[in-house]
């Protein structure tokens, strides 16, 4: 594992149905060691158990804990902070889902509304400006409330198998990034 890495317990905060074996969460899992959260329902999920599985996952852990979150992950990340505090010592959170859009399939539901509080710990957003299930405007506003660093990945869509995001080891340099805010423990405010 890479030195920066050595520190952190990962854990792997999938979104909605879960990361296929080709998504890039599931490369990261075997490259970090990761554990990831084993929620019981990912197809209708329920916060409770999302949120419940997320701290089995973080009580198992026994370093400084890392959650690198997909989509509807995201939302669960933020919903955890609110209720936790500072039990996270960071997020790498990836095209966060915006729960509260009009369209949002009904799954999605209990999940609404998003927390609208800063992340007590460092968080960065990675954001596509051509992410289906969140505007560029919405994308902002997510990483404006939590008061998280904001990274774009242009035209990258969901940054997920279907828009060709698998191993995406390009992916690391983000979580390098969040690995130095944490080390100077700084709480960044979106950029």
């Amino acid at each position: 594992m890479d030195t920066d890495f050595a520190a952190f317990d990962f854990i792997i905060q999938p979104g909605w149905q879960n990361s296929p074996p080709e998504h890039w969460q599931s490369h990261w899992q075997q490259l970090l060691g990761a554990q990831r959260v084993g929620n019981r329902e990912w197809f209708a999920p329920q916060l409770h158990d999302w949120l419940q599985g997320l701290e089995a996952a973080v009580a198992a852990a026994g370093k400084p804990v890392v959650v690198i979150a997909h989509s509807l992950g995201c939302a669960t990340v933020a919903h955890y902070a609110a209720r936790h505090g500072k039990r996270l010592a960071g997020a790498l959170l990836v095209a966060p889902a915006d729960v509260e859009r009009g369209n949002a399939p009904a799954q999605l539901q209990p999940f609404a509304p998003l927390p609208e509080s800063a992340l007590p710990f460092p968080s960065l957003v990675v954001a596509s400006d051509s992410d289906p299930f969140s505007l560029p405007l919405r994308s902002v506003r997510m990483a404006t409330r939590w008061q998280s660093r904001l990274r774009w990945l242009p035209q990258a869509g969901h940054i997920n198998v279907a828009s060709g995001h698998r191993q995406w080891e390009e992916g690391l340099v983000y979580l390098r990034e969040l690995i130095a805010d944490i080390r100077s423990g700084s709480v960044q405010s979106a950029a």
